[in-house]
């Protein structure tokens, strides 16, 4: 038995809220202040939290899987959807900056039509080493062909070396760069489903 078939992957909960918000800001940085409008750090975990426990969101819990350990441990998580979704699942994000009267310049569709999008990842930094960044990415990548989805899809920062090589041993290509919240990041794809 190895340590990582210690913990199981579940769809996400309500319950998983806080402990996922403070994940989703380790991963994805000053893009949570860009979608959650705010800049004040306990502001936006509170923020992407609210938005988690939302329904019909791109944050929602109901695009997310998460990893937990023997004891219910939130040990990582994945958030993804279609990207033939994306603007639907925008349109609460951009309703709530705009009744803030807050920039919406900075929300952009990272995915598109026929990719499946893993929007972001992160294993809390005790459970690091033990392969379930793998796991939660092959679990993406089920949840994408098992809704007939034919892409895979993920951004990558250019400084983030260890992530980009990871993603490269798992056969993702790089596929053109998109720029985020003042960010320079790569696309990188993957076929999955028939054609995985």
């Amino acid at each position: 038995m190895t340590y990582s078939s210690l913990f199981e992957i579940y769809p996400a909960e309500a319950k998983d809220a806080e402990a996922v918000s403070r994940l989703m800001y380790e991963a994805i940085g000053d893009i949570a202040h860009t979608l959650a409008g705010t800049t004040d750090l306990p502001e936006t975990l509170e923020t992407l939290a609210e938005l988690f426990r939302s329904p019909g969101c791109r944050l929602s819990r109901e695009n997310a899987l998460v990893c937990k350990d023997e004891y219910g441990r939130l040990a990582g998580f994945a958030l993804s959807y279609a990207g033939a979704d994306a603007e639907a699942l925008d349109a609460p994000l951009l309703r709530r900056l705009r009744e803030r009267g807050l920039p919406t310049a900075g929300l952009l569709p990272e995915a598109r039509p026929g990719e499946y999008y893993l929007d972001s990842l992160a294993v809390d930094g005790a459970y690091r080493g033990a392969g379930l960044g793998t796991r939660l990415i092959e679990a993406f990548e089920r949840r994408a062909s098992e809704l007939g989805e034919r892409q895979a899809m993920l951004l990558v920062d250019r400084a983030n070396v260890k992530a980009r090589a990871l993603y490269e041993r798992l056969g993702y290509r790089e596929d053109g760069p998109i720029e985020l919240s003042g960010h320079l990041y790569d696309r990188m794809i993957k076929p999955v489903g028939s054609e995985g």
